[in-house]
């Protein structure tokens, strides 16, 4: 099937290649799947500020097809919440949701009435709630029928500059945290360091292969879905922007990518792992439904069960036998409660 993940995100950089004591998995995931993925946010998460402030009216074309080009980057490394996305909240920062009390879009109404001064640099508008930054806020300017015409016309421009901006630094400062920090953490794991061992290493690469399944799973397709007698289809993830399947097949793919990865030298492995994924994003695929509204009706609904099983049957392939394969459990994650 026709595949969506950006071409940038497979050119690598050679950052690993002096590394002597890296574990060769660890440091083919970091040289080919991280640290380009994270480049690809920071250059379009700038191209997203740069288009909002050429044009930052919701309709604009450039600045919609800007923004979609920042949120598949971040939804390709969504799943890597450990070390520089979790300093300073910066994946919540970028990525507030699940919002189940609706705190985003009260928030936004409540900076656009008041017009409130936060917006007007880019370190105060960082104080701000995490709930109006990001790129689901954004989404509410330049998709939802009442924010993104409420309150004067300049404010509201200036607060879509704003929150550009702010992903664009947000991205930028991730990025600049792995290239200069945390991909050595990785790379000489020892006593005195983050990681103690490279069975520590792995595990945390692996931690983020299950996190990320267990996202798509759970709410990505778990949301909309609900229950059969009580659907949620206005709960899937950005629907008002239509990218609701799209996440779940970017997702897998980059998802793909990593488990592939980690299985190493285990071709069998490997071969039974694509051939999960593959199976998952054809049947995302053929569901025409980008934003999960059949969840609805009896039979479409079973076509999003049936993609959710799919999702659930890799998870089965990691735990079972990419895990065991590699040494290491999944653990806790950044989704798990205190």
């Amino acid at each position: 099937m026709k595949r969506i993940l950006l071409t940038a995100l497979v050119v690598a950089a050679p950052f690993v290649a002096a590394a002597q004591s890296s574990d060769p998995v660890a440091a083919k995931v970091i040289d080919t799947h991280i640290l380009p993925r994270f480049e690809t946010l920071a250059d379009t998460s700038d191209q997203l500020a740069q288009a909002a402030t050429a044009d930052c009216t919701p309709a604009s074309e450039p600045l919609r097809a800007a923004y979609g080009d920042a949120f598949d980057a971040w939804v390709s490394v969504s799943h890597l919440r450990f070390g520089p996305t979790e300093v300073n909240d910066r994946a919540f920062a970028l990525a507030f949701w699940p919002d189940s009390r609706g705190v985003t879009p009260r928030t936004l109404s409540t900076l656009i009435a008041e017009q409130d001064p936060v917006i007007a640099t880019a370190q105060e508008f960082a104080k701000v709630s995490i709930a109006a930054r990001g790129f689901y806020a954004l989404e509410f300017l330049l998709y939802d029928d009442v924010l993104g015409a409420a309150g004067d016309p300049a404010y509201h421009c200036a607060l879509v500059q704003a929150a550009a901006a702010d992903i664009a630094v947000t991205s930028a400062a991730i990025l600049t945290d792995w290239q200069e920090d945390y991909a050595a953490r990785l790379l000489n794991p020892g006593p005195t360091g983050t990681y103690r061992s490279q069975e520590e290493v792995l595990q945390e690469l692996f931690k983020a292969l299950t996190t990320g399944l267990e996202f798509t799973s759970d709410t990505r397709l778990g949301r909309p879905l609900g229950s059969f007698d009580r659907p949620r289809p206005n709960r899937a993830e950005v629907w008002r922007s239509g990218r609701s399947a799209r996440h779940v097949a970017l997702s897998l793919e980059t998802l793909e990518n990593l488990m592939v990865l980690l299985a190493g030298g285990n071709a069998d492995l490997v071969a039974r792992s694509e051939q999960a994924f593959d199976t998952a994003l054809s049947q995302i695929e053929a569901l025409d439904d980008p934003v999960f509204a059949g969840v609805a009706a009896p039979q479409s609904r079973l076509k999003v069960e049936v993609v959710q099983q799919s999702v659930d049957a890799i998870r089965d392939i990691a735990r079972q036998e990419l895990g065991p394969t590699l040494g290491v459990a999944a653990g806790f994650n950044a989704l798990d409660g205190d």
